[in-house]
């Protein structure tokens, strides 16, 4: 399944099920405390809320509250309000729909940076396995390149044996992007259609790697300072083995 047709879906039950959810208590309206329905309600939101996507749970405790107004309080079907409690448990409704998204979407976000710090921790444990190992530079160049690729969704990564030319973008020692002599946010994706990254090692730059960005594709920063890292690495590698030959 596409992330278009997962987000459409979530983007669909987020009106159907406070709807849904609605019409079964419509039966039991005038036996169940307005109160008590409006935590069903919520119940509804707080599922949809554990994609961790806001825009579906805001959607969510929006149709929740309307719903809520148009079949559940007096007078029914209409979405005027004539009792002071229920209007207060209509805004209450709402406002902690809203609260419960916020705080989904944050919750995701910290979700998501953790795993993302492991992955990175991992690649540069990996690489430092490999030149331990006694892998042969070829290889590991080869897997520093696949590591980039993934790192920072590139459409393609080669490494030239040359110093960078520094006249389109490229990523300084800090993890900086650059386009020229401009910084450039990375957060709008890597700029032109190719970016260098130098290999440096023993105070010496030793080669490039020259990578083909995915248009419009954004990139963290922390992702950036990986790639240096990754780059830096491999240039201790062939550093030590031009010294050792």
């Amino acid at each position: 399944m596409t992330p278009t047709i997962r987000r459409r879906l979530l983007l669909l039950a987020s009106v159907v099920a406070p709807v849904v959810c609605t019409l079964v208590l419509v039966p039991w309206r005038d036996h169940l405390a307005p109160a008590n329905d409006a935590l069903l309600l919520v119940v509804v939101t707080v599922a949809v809320s554990t994609a961790g996507r806001r825009g579906p749970t805001f959607l969510a405790a929006l149709v929740s509250a309307a719903s809520f107004d148009f079949l559940l309080t007096r007078p029914y079907q209409s979405f005027r309000i004539t009792s002071r409690n229920d209007l207060t448990t209509e805004v209450l409704l709402l406002v902690v729909g809203l609260i419960v998204g916020e705080l989904a979407v944050r919750s995701r976000r910290h979700r998501e940076a953790a795993d993302e710090g492991h992955d990175e921790l991992a690649r540069i444990h990996n690489l430092a396995e490999q030149i331990a190992g006694g892998e042969e530079p070829d290889f590991v160049v080869m897997s520093v390149a696949a590591e980039l690729r993934d790192l920072l969704r590139l459409r393609d990564c080669r490494y030239a044996a040359r110093p960078p030319a520094h006249k389109g973008a490229w990523i300084d020692t800090d993890g900086s992007l650059h386009l020229g002599a401009e910084r450039w946010d990375p957060s709008m994706g890597l700029p032109t259609k190719q970016v260098e990254l130098a290999v440096r090692g023993g105070g010496r730059t030793l080669g490039t790697f020259l990578l083909t960005p995915t248009p419009a594709e954004p990139v963290s920063p922390d992702r950036l300072l990986v790639a240096v890292a990754l780059s830096d690495q491999l240039g201790t590698l062939l550093t030590a083995r031009r010294t050792h030959c």
